[in-house]
């Protein structure tokens, strides 16, 4: 499967390195958040790539819902039960949880299916920073730490009416963002086409941390440092 070079498995252990993780995250979901470079003091592995990992070990449900719960660092262990059933987790050797998964209906396990609905909904997170996110805060008035940008995911969830499909596209309907205090709490709701047919729909949370009153400037700066990460990494 095209997920192959951005893990590595040992029996029923699944690792990611941070080169992976940063890989996967650019090269994949086009996602430039410095919290996946190799480097970073807070490194973690994205949360898209737990969540392929689970579709291309488990195969796509009609119904799945993926909680996210702790950050993976560079390396570490996680156990992939080799059977699971319609409510399992991943946790690493010391049952450390990190991701909580509850799934229903019809199953497949078609390469073709799974990696096109793995490549769609990644390019969509990819453009949640400066396609989403931004224009909520300039709406709110408020702004992430420019020093120390986090985006931290929190849950995404899915309902396909159909898996007669081979290939996704997914479009954003609904955005909407709350906060309270220094946190703000992202709401994405989505629709799920195979062309001119509506296949399903999903949503998906993430929670903004260290929000403060905006300050154009610094936002400006803010995301201008984004873009010309993507282009370098692109141009390189």
């Amino acid at each position: 499967m095209f997920l192959s070079p951005y893990f590595k498995k040992e029996q029923q252990s699944v690792s990611v390195s941070a080169q992976q993780a940063s890989d996967f995250a650019k090269e994949v979901a086009q996602d430039f958040n410095p919290i996946h470079d190799v480097a970073a003091k807070r490194f973690c592995v994205p949360g898209d790539l737990l969540f392929a990992l689970v579709l291309g070990q488990y195969g796509l449900s009609q119904k799945m819902r993926f909680q996210f719960e702790g950050m993976v660092g560079d390396g570490v262990s996680l156990v992939f039960p080799p059977q699971v059933g319609e409510r399992f987790a991943i946790c690493d050797h010391k049952d450390k949880q990190y991701l909580s998964v509850e799934r229903s209906g019809d199953s497949t396990l078609c390469d073709v299916q799974t990696e096109s609905f793995i490549r769609s909904y990644v390019a969509f997170s990819g453009l949640n920073f400066t396609h989403v996110l931004v224009p909520l805060m300039r709406e709110q008035g408020v702004m992430i730490n420019p020093a120390r940008p986090l985006v931290i995911y929190e849950s995404m969830a899915f309902d396909l009416v159909t898996l007669d499909f081979n290939h996704i596209e997914l479009s954003l309907v609904e955005q909407t963002l709350v906060i309270d205090g220094k946190r703000g709490d992202v709401t994405l709701k989505f629709e799920l086409r195979c062309g001119d047919k509506l296949v399903g729909t999903g949503v998906k949370t993430l929670v903004l941390s260290g929000l403060r009153a905006i300050e154009e400037q610094d936002m400006d700066a803010m995301v201008a440092r984004y873009e010309a990460r993507r282009i370098d990494y692109q141009g390189a």
